[in-house]
């Protein structure tokens, strides 16, 4: 059998990353800040399955938390005359929605005269300093010390400004769940936002992502920053490749590892049909340092801290632990 230099080059990168990164366990025992990484050259999208196993395991692990909205509440935005439901969508899995918190991108560049698929992994990217938790003005994205970034969903009311100051507008919103439902007709929110939170309570627990167990190839890893930035390295050195995510935004907890360059992928990408639904790969700022967001933000807070605490107590109650501390 011949081997090609691509094929051994990957091999061995998924050999020294089992021998390098220490194991789960060991990551929560430390509490260090991780980050994750994503080799494309190794993601053939499951080829032959009914679909990525990855994101099978992602919606079988999350199926519990995907919204059910209240039918009487699916109303517009006021005063917009429109408001999103995926309800009727739940099996799309080509893009990112509040069903589907991880998608595989196909891309087709031209390699020696003939088209070559590209598989990539998509989802939130949980950035070092994400905007969706500076400027979420209910204050209900969060980013974990370790690095994961998250939305707590029963306190969200679906305004979508994560959405709106993310690069990749990663967050998804669904109609008619939600805090919101319960000050109706108070003219505010939309329902809630959707997102990976990077199997945060698997990490507590010291287990990998479920999407991250699932790969069959092993294209993605978990592991601490400085062992998962080290392997990144080695990986784009011994391909001959680049890094995406290390600078972009002021860096992410997520790291691509490609021997075709971001730019290529980006390219194809802009041609895309429906800009809504791509998530490109450029270095976008970071919208939670303009001082006019900021400053907007600011204006808001008063207003904003009233409804907070008021659907805080709310949620509470609920809950039947109406004097539970945060």
């Amino acid at each position: 059998m011949i081997i090609s230099r691509r094929t051994f080059l990957s091999g061995a990168a998924a050999a020294a990353a089992a021998t390098i990164i220490r194991p789960a366990n060991a990551r929560a025992e430390s509490g260090e800040p991780i980050a994750t990484l994503i080799d494309i050259s190794l993601c053939d999208g499951c080829e032959g399955k009914d679909s990525p196993l990855c994101i099978q395991a992602c919606r079988t692990k999350n199926r519990a938390n995907f919204p059910k909205p209240d039918q009487a509440m699916l109303k517009d935005y006021w005063p917009k005359e429109y408001h999103e439901d995926w309800s009727s969508k739940q099996d799309v899995i080509t893009r990112l929605t509040p069903y589907n918190w991880l998608y595989v991108d196909e891309i087709y560049l031209e390699i020696d005269g003939e088209d070559k698929r590209i598989n990539i992994p998509r989802r939130c990217m949980h950035c070092d300093k994400p905007p969706c938790v500076e400027l979420c003005p209910f204050g209900t994205a969060k980013k974990s010390s370790s690095g994961p970034v998250y939305i707590e969903q029963a306190l969200c009311f679906g305004g979508a400004k994560c959405r709106s100051v993310c690069p990749w507008h990663v967050p998804q919103r669904q109609a008619g769940v939600g805090i919101y439902t319960k000050l109706d007709p108070i003219p505010i929110g939309g329902g809630s936002m959707f997102k990976c939170d990077l199997c945060r309570d698997l990490l507590a627990q010291g287990q990998d992502p479920v999407c991250m167990s699932a790969c069959p190839r092993k294209a993605m890893l978990i592991g601490p920053r400085a062992e998962i930035e080290a392997e990144a390295q080695r990986r784009a050195d011994q391909l001959g490749g680049y890094i995406y995510g290390k600078d972009e935004h002021g860096g992410t907890t997520t790291l691509y590892v490609s021997q075709y360059s971001f730019k290529q992928y980006d390219d194809y990408m802009i041609e895309d049909v429906d800009p809504k639904s791509v998530m490109r790969f450029h270095k976008p700022d970071n919208k939670a340092e303009d001082a006019g967001s900021l400053a907007k933000m600011a204006l808001l807070a008063p207003f904003v801290g009233a409804l907070g605490a008021f659907a805080t107590t709310i949620n509470k109650q609920q809950k039947g632990n109406p004097d539970e501390k945060d």
